[in-house]
């Protein structure tokens, strides 16, 4: 398990359980149990993550690592499940808060797919949840094309229930004696061959050199962050979830992108419809002011290979302006803000420092609960915008229709949003404290208007 993985694994809790999902529906009608096991068990030999559990080193003297479950059953993952009639998106919402709210089980292996029947149009819904140590958003965008099929009739095979491997898990004494040796050894052995000049040498000075590099920009973020938190945004988050979900035209937002300035990006854009939603949120809740400023935390892919599985992702914190009042002035301010971050290459310093955490896997466990603490005063929310497939998706022969995102809240943050875009559409699901948001929907609504003034504010024919 790699550093930032384990962070996510440690810093679960009742309070704050850390799985990403999807909430995916499809055309009717919906699968029977037999239908669902049959595609779900010819797809589990490409993800082999999810037929392993987490083990943890006695001690934490080394990183958690994942050994098969010999006691996997795939019935425990798949679970049937109806919404109450008329089926709509407030029964959706309900469903998914509800499910969302529930810690998955550290002792098995951290997913479950739940098949939601009932839906208006004779529609079902598939939601599928995932903890984020075992990826993260991106790698989840790919993980889709693989447990999904691309036509309505895919090839099929007799498809067998996986089994165990034959080796054994490691015992305790094993994994303890190897992380003893991954936290005095392996440190010591760093040390003489960097004093030999040998290969491993140019990897660590990548490795400083980044951190260097965001070190140079951590003035200006500190700076930013010095600004006081909107209150209502900052405090603790019970154990519960509210979860609301809207759509949005994926051309709009590139039209709008494309008449603003070609260096813009469709992030830039979202972004600036997020801030819109915050400006109305804090409007009705009485906190708006002109120099008011909500601190997003955005996550951003630093993977360099195919690799499917594992988070290899970082963040940047931006500030939405949402006490400025021109939609153009918002939009400016923020492609500017995360042009200046990536200059100075913060989003690969931190990932750099993260790994660089890992020769100290001990304190891991209680470095990462502290960080939650800590991230309270550096941001109020989350933002994540991945890009989707622009092709159909078919689960069982059933066209998926839509596709919503869930995100977690953790750190303080009441809030979080992530953005998927799939078929020409992008689609929101936001996630709240189910007992401090209960005006979600502003939000929502006011993401929708962000765009609609956006799309009215930029000069047409501009390039």
């Amino acid at each position: 398990m790699s550093t930032l993985d384990a962070g996510f694994y440690f810093a679960d809790s009742e309070r704050t359980p850390l799985h990403i999902a999807s909430v995916t529906v499809l055309e009717g009608p919906p699968p029977t149990h037999e239908e669902l096991v049959r595609t779900v068990t010819a797809k589990l030999p490409q993800v082999p993550r999810y037929r392993q559990r987490v083990r943890t080193v006695p001690l934490n003297l080394d990183l958690p690592g994942w050994v098969d479950d010999p006691n996997f059953r795939l019935s425990y993952h798949l679970r049937h499940t109806a919404v109450p009639s008329p089926g709509g998106p407030e029964q959706l919402r309900n469903l998914v808060g509800r499910i969302m709210s529930q810690r998955m089980d550290p002792a098995r292996p951290l997913w479950e797919m739940w098949v939601a029947e009932g839906l208006a149009d004779g529609r079902w819904a598939l939601i599928a949840k995932v903890h984020h140590c075992v990826v993260d958003g991106v790698g989840g965008s790919d993980l889709i094309t693989v447990l999904f099929d691309l036509e309505p009739d895919p090839p099929s095979g007799p498809g067998e229930q996986p089994q165990p491997a034959e080796d054994p898990a490691p015992s305790k004494l094993s994994l303890a004696l190897g992380g003893l040796g991954q936290s005095v050894v392996a440190p010591a052995g760093a040390l003489v061959r960097r004093l030999a000049r040998l290969p491993a040498l140019p990897f660590q000075t990548d490795r400083l050199r980044e951190a260097g590099q965001f070190a140079g920009g951590l003035p200006d973020t500190v700076e930013h962050i010095a600004h006081p938190p909107v209150p209502s945004l900052h405090g603790p988050t019970g154990p519960h979830r509210r979860w609301v979900s809207l759509e949005a035209d994926l051309d709009q937002v590139k039209t709008i992108r494309r008449e603003l300035d070609l260096d813009y990006t469709v992030n830039d854009v979202i972004l600036a419809a997020v801030t819109r939603g915050f400006r109305d949120l804090l409007a009705e809740r009485g906190e708006l002011a002109p120099d008011t400023l909500v601190r997003s935390l955005v996550p951003v892919s630093v993977r360099q290979d195919a690799q499917t599985l594992g988070n290899r992702v970082s963040a940047l914190v931006v500030e939405l302006p949402c006490g400025e009042p021109d939609p153009l002035a918002r939009v400016e301010s923020l492609h500017a803000q995360m042009a200046r971050l990536k200059q100075t290459h913060q989003a690969a310093g931190a990932d750099a420092l993260v790994r660089l955490a890992g020769t100290a896997p001990t304190m891991l466990s209680l470095a990462s609960r502290a960080v939650m603490t800590v991230a309270r005063t550096l941001f109020q929310t989350v933002t994540t915008n991945v890009p989707g497939p622009q092709f159909p998706l078919y689960v069982a022969g059933r066209k998926v229709v839509a596709l919503y995102p869930y995100v977690p809240i953790a750190a303080g943050a009441g809030i979080a949003t992530g953005i998927f875009s799939y078929l020409g559409r992008l689609y929101f699901g936001v996630t709240g404290d189910f007992d401090t948001t209960l005006d979600l929907e502003v939000f929502t609504a006011g993401i929708t208007h962000g765009l609609d003034e956006l799309a009215s504010a930029v000069p047409k024919g501009n390039r």
